[in-house]
């Protein structure tokens, strides 16, 4: 049997790293006292590798290997680069805020025609803004604790914060757009978004990679509030290039008789991992969380998913479907923590995978840690292969192979596009999966 060994990255080179990309890091005094503590923990932890139970299934030590450098500026060729990514998107019907290779563009984005009540800064704005005293603590996270979290703090270059006022129903989604147009190096970024008490909306991420951009590396957080009486339809479009990386973590807090309904499609990208942490603040709340991973050749992705039930008297759903051919391999976590005050709690998840090929790999790791005795949990997992008397009533009846293949595939993924309340990107989900299902030839 042959092992690669692979050394980590030493802290004289990670060192190299943070001190080549400080130029480029807005804010001074406690923000930057902020990032180099973050920085510091980074090095001490080094990327997650397989000995950390969270990342058994993702070790980034032999999948990334290395942190790439930070991607430059960019300049005039970028932005036109970017503009006609975001074109190609095929989404007209949202508000959309456009962060290039890490920064925010104003000129690429909907800044002017935003709907009212929806107010919008660059997150390096408030980071340089020396009035305002808590702009260090929008790098802060207390929910998880995380060498990933702490590199995003550490070099966050830009993002958007994202205030939605009490009480206002928008019409369009609000669309944070990432796009990368560099090759071998990182894009890290951060937002925020704040829902107000009793406001509904949708809010949208989408990451693409403009013509030419390749192994480029995705470093993302996002972190989300939700107010009482709020309802949040959250959907998640990861769509990067082929060979790039995208490491991206969401930090929800939900409050009372709130509802978050949330969707995740991951058909790009060589090495991802979405990381999710959803606590539950107020009681009377509802998470519905659904999520597809459409993968082939030698890709890996993984879904982490940890909902936390602090309080009485919520309850959640997680559905999580994974297609994979050839030799890709998917992840699936989800852990449900119901604390010992949060009696009356209902949770429940469910995950499959469809293997289309003998060298694909699902890994399911559902957890339940009950801390209450009245309570409703479960969890189930299941992988397998296409129904074979399916695929030959298909087959009997003139479809060939391919496309019967592709119905049966379509309606495993369905139940959770189905999830998608908005007609538009629904719509966009199931053109990416039918994107992904003809590349299969």
């Amino acid at each position: 049997m042959n092992v690669a060994l692979v050394k980590p990255t030493t802290d004289h080179a990670l060192g190299e790293l943070f001190a080549a990309a400080q130029s480029r890091l807005p804010g001074s005094g406690t923000v930057a006292e902020v990032r180099q503590i973050a920085f510091d923990d980074f090095v001490r932890r080094g990327l997650p590798h397989r000995r950390i139970e969270e990342w058994k299934y993702t070790d980034l030590r032999a999948l990334l290997r290395e942190v790439a450098p930070l991607a430059p500026a960019p300049d005039q060729a970028a932005f036109a680069r970017a503009a006609k990514a975001v074109k190609s998107l095929g989404i007209d019907s949202t508000q959309k805020l456009v962060l290039v290779d890490g920064v925010f563009a104003p000129q690429l984005s909907d800044v002017t025609a935003l709907e009212a009540g929806v107010h919008v800064r660059a997150l390096r704005e408030v980071l340089e803004d020396n009035d305002n005293k808590v702009r260090a603590d929008l790098l802060k996270t207390s929910v998880a604790s995380d060498a990933m979290i702490s590199l995003n703090a550490a070099l966050a270059t830009d993002g958007v914060v994202i205030d939605v006022a009490e009480g206002i129903a928008l019409a369009k989604p609000v669309h944070i757009v990432h796009v990368a147009t560099n090759s071998s190096t990182s894009l890290v970024t951060r937002s925020l978004l704040k829902v107000g008490k009793g406001a509904h909306m949708t809010f949208v991420e989408s990451f693409v990679a403009a013509e030419g951009a390749e192994s480029y590396q995705t470093h993302d957080s996002v972190v989300i509030w939700i107010g009482d009486g709020a309802e949040l339809q959250h959907v998640r479009l990861m769509e990067d290039a082929l060979d790039a990386a995208n490491i991206s973590t969401g930090i929800v807090t939900i409050g009372a008789k709130a509802k978050l309904n949330t969707f995740n499609l991951t058909n790009g990208g060589n090495v991802s991992r979405y990381q999710g942490f959803i606590t539950f603040a107020g009681e009377g709340s509802e998470l519905t969380t659904n999520g597809v991973n459409l993968l082939g050749a030698r890709r890996h992705g993984d879904t982490t998913l940890v909902v936390d039930h602090a309080v009485p008297h919520c309850t959640s759903r997680e559905v999580f479907r994974s297609v994979l051919d050839d030799r890709a391999h998917s992840v699936f976590q989800g852990r449900i923590i119901v604390r010992p005050d949060a009696q009356k709690t209902d949770g429940k998840m469910m995950t499959r995978a469809l293997l289309l090929s003998d060298e694909a790999e699902a890994d399911n790791k559902p957890e339940l840690e009950i801390f209450a005795d009245d309570v409703t949990c479960g969890h189930g997992a299941t992988a397998g292969a296409l129904d074979e008397s399916l695929l030959f009533y298909l087959r009997a009846r003139g479809l060939p192979e391919n496309e019967a293949q592709a119905l049966l595939i379509a309606a495993f993924v369905g139940e959770a596009i189905e999830s998608i309340v908005d007609d538009n990107l629904r719509d966009f989900a199931v053109a990416a999966a039918e994107r992904w299902l003809a590349t299969r030839g």
